[in-house]
């Protein structure tokens, strides 16, 4: 018994870790559902505290968002058409 004390003390046992370091392994192991069900109670409370938009709020930012991304769609077109035309000129110019 005494050597066998002695050889956890020192770490020399045989085989992928010694049975304290496997008993510590269970018990993490078996705290993960308590973990979990902390972590989702902490999500409930949090979500009571949303202030959720209303459907008209929701709407109306669709719609900011939907003429936002149209209007710059047509810059960037425009922009890119421009650019594009004035290269190709200068492209012509210096070729002859």
């Amino acid at each position: 018994m005494a050597t066998q004390v002695g050889k956890l003390k020192t770490g020399d046992t045989e085989g992928h870790g010694s049975p304290l370091e496997m008993l510590g392994f269970f018990a993490r192991l078996a705290e993960h559902p308590r973990r979990w069900r902390g972590f989702l109670h902490e999500v409930r409370v949090e979500m009571r505290q949303v202030t959720w938009p209303t459907r008209h709020e929701v709407f109306v930012t669709t719609w900011v968002v939907m003429v936002t991304v149209a209007f710059f769609g047509v810059f960037f077109f425009g922009v890119d058409s421009g650019v594009s035309w004035l290269v190709q000129r200068a492209i012509k110019l210096f070729a002859h």
